[in-house]
Order: C-alpha cells, then structure tokens, then sequence
C-alpha cells in the first residue's frame, strides 16, 4: 500500500482499498466506529439520489468495502457498476487510505464518551448467529462491570492491528487526529454528531457545499426531515447497517437514542477526571475541545 499505514482488526483491513478503482466524485465516508456512520451515509444517499426514497437498503448502497466479514470481489464488482456517485464506507482512518484527486474524504467525529457507551449498546444487539456466520472469535468476554468496560477502553494503547473490534479512546482520538490535521484542505470534510443534532438543515447544507452538489435551501429542509433520529429508525430495516447479514438482534435498537451525554449517567467524577487525564495524553487542547462540543459549542466539555 505504499507509504499509507495498514490498519487492522477482527473484521477489517485496510488493504482492500488497493482493490478499488477510484472515479472523479467519488466520496469516502471515514468514521470512528458509532460517531454517526449511518447518520453521514443516509445525507450522503439524500444528496446524491435526491430523494427520500432509496433504490436498495442503505448498507448495499454505502458498502463497508475494506470488511472482511463480506465479499469483497462481489462488492468491487457492484461499486464498478454503479453509475451514480459513489459514496463508499469504512472506519479506516485517513492516513490508511488512498488520497485520490477528485475524491472527497468525510468523516464525523463524537464526544468520545457517547461513542463508547453507544458501541457497548450495538454489541450487545449483535445476533450470536450473525457472530458464527461471519466467522468471528470472541477474544475474550469483556468485564460485566460498564466502568471496567469504559476503563479498557480509556486506558488501552493505540492499535492499528487488533485481535478485536479496535475501539478505544486512543483509536478514535488518532482517527478523528487525521482529518483534523488536514480539515482545511479541499478534498477533506469534518463534521461532529452535535453539530448535526443542533442544525440538521444547516450541517446538510454544509455536506452539499463540501460535495458539490447544488440544492435549494427548501429541498435541504425536506431531505433533512428524512434524516432524524426518529425518521431513521422507523425505517430501521433499510437503514440500519448489516441488515443484508441479519447482523443485529433489533435492527430498530440499533438507532438507541441519538441522544449525548449518556455518559453522565454512568461516570463518576474520578472516573471523568481520569478520562481527561487521558484525552490530554492523545489530543491537543484545539481537537479535544471539539470532540466534546463541535464547532458550534466548545463550552460544555
């Protein structure tokens, strides 16, 4: 892969991305794991279709590509075919993946903290059938104590090859590092899930701009009513992602609540002074500021 940095875990590798056949408009959706993936893949799909109404569930429109869990050959050959815009996923950070001229490269970003409590949410909706079909090993059961389970994750080192999902503070902190050293370039488009709670119509408007597609601001108003909390999860069959794999329990309980700030509920102060301690050990003071608030709202931290 050149001089790009392979990343990889129990249900991804980074170097599929050899594979893919860059085109002109091409768009990458690089995210930290349950920073609000799904959420960036349905405005994406609202903006290039222009419409509500998808043409195939969400997950085949916006392929994982560099999954190892699916097929690869058969989704290259699916992308190579398409011939609207092509708006592809993956947790990748940016240093992992080619940097292709007329690509445009997206990812969002989450208080921390959120993500953390909403990825112990989605595992435990994982159908044990879909664990045994995808040909995963369970490295370990994780403590069944939350502020041991949050802990680990705080705690653990910087991983770009896990024997697990690769979640932890240190994975997301560098991931989100990536395109905020690069967030004034062109090609590169950051967004924050509080941002997009706070001003839906507004951070739509954004995206188009950054993909350069032309919308009215009454059309931006009716593809952004399609994309709440509440609108996503009424069609959770479509949208959820891993749907075609029967990955979850309840597709509707992977849209939870959309909510942040959860943590609250299960952190004590010298769990939430410890935690600060170590988002100072991986993060400047400007980026770690915006994990917590977004560029809207760097107060509450």
């Amino acid at each position: 892969m050149g001089g790009l940095r392979r990343y990889r875990t129990v249900v991804s590798d980074s170097a599929l991305w050899d594979r893919f056949r860059f085109r002109a408009g091409d768009i990458v959706l690089s995210t930290p794991p349950k920073c609000g993936t799904t959420w960036l893949q349905m405005l994406c799909a609202l903006l290039v279709f222009d419409t509500t109404e998808l043409p195939r569930p969400l997950t085949e429109l916006s392929p994982w590509l560099d999954a190892t869990t699916y097929d690869t050959a058969a989704i290259l050959a699916d992308l190579e075919s398409r011939s609207h815009r092509r708006f592809v996923k993956t947790h990748t950070p940016l240093d992992g993946l080619p940097f292709e001229e007329g690509a445009t490269y997206v990812c969002v970003g989450r208080d921390p903290r959120d993500a953390m409590l909403s990825f112990d949410h989605a595992v435990a909706n994982i159908h044990p059938d879909a664990i045994t079909a995808g040909g995963l090993q369970v490295v370990a059961p994780p403590p069944a104590d939350p502020l041991e389970r949050f802990r680990l994750w705080a705690d653990a080192e910087p991983a770009p090859e896990s024997a697990s999902f690769g979640v932890s503070l240190a994975n997301l902190v560098h991931h989100v590092r990536t395109f905020w050293d690069r967030r004034d370039e062109p090609q590169v488009a950051l967004f924050h899930y509080a941002d997009l709670n706070a001003d839906l119509p507004g951070q739509l408007r954004r995206l188009a701009t950054a993909l350069a597609i032309d919308t009215t601001p009454q059309r931006l108003e009716q593809l952004a009513a399609a994309a709440t909390f509440d609108r996503m999860r009424s069609r959770a069959d479509e949208l959820a992602p891993g749907v075609d794999a029967k990955l979850w329990r309840s597709n509707k309980a992977f849209f939870r609540s959309g909510t942040s700030g959860q943590w609250r509920e299960l952190l004590d102060s010298a769990a939430v002074d410890h935690y600060h301690r170590r988002v100072a050990e991986l993060a400047p003071p400007d980026l770690a500021s915006w994990l917590h608030a977004g560029w809207s709202n760097r107060a509450d931290a």
